[in-house]
């Protein structure tokens, strides 16, 4: 995964301390479908996901991240969820602990490809089989798909 020129900036000064990030989630829906992509860091099945930067609005990083890892073009329609990620420790020592906010987003055009080596596969995947999913992002998932509330809060489990 690359790391933004911030957070390499942020290392210079404070070493592998814990860092507490913002980052997004773009669950990316197509009719029936989410997209999804195998990590090339972890080989995890997830859906979009990227560190806010300095100064930008979560709904832009969110479609700035969908078109740089997956070359799509999505509309972000709402917030879904909110919640914190447990403490990452990176194989270089880098902690981080992420806020991480959850956008439901519409598909507008591109078809997904690896367009930043960030996923080794990009694909639709039918929202009725995400047994492949790891939990985490299954609630995400969840609760873009979840009409009922404008938002949820996905801590303290």
């Amino acid at each position: 995964m690359a790391t933004p020129d911030f957070i390499l900036e942020l290392r210079r000064h404070v070493g592998t301390v814990p860092l507490s990030l913002v980052g997004v989630t773009a669950v990316i829906l197509r009719g029936d479908d989410v997209l999804l992509g195998r990590r090339s860091d972890n080989g995890a099945l997830t859906p979009i996901t990227g560190i806010v930067d300095p100064g930008e609005e979560p709904a832009d990083a969110a479609r700035r991240e969908a078109l740089e890892e997956a070359g799509v073009v999505i509309r972000v329609e709402r917030l879904a969820s909110v919640s914190t990620v447990p403490r990452i420790t990176y194989a270089n020592g880098d902690q981080a602990d992420y806020l991480d906010l959850t956008f439901r987003c519409a598909w507008v055009e591109g078809d997904p490809y690896p367009a930043d080596g960030e996923m080794t596969d990009l694909a639709w995947h039918p929202l009725a089989d995400l047994s492949a999913v790891a939990a985490e992002h299954r609630a995400r998932i969840e609760a873009a798909l979840d009409d009922t509330v404008a938002a949820r809060f996905l801590g303290g489990r």
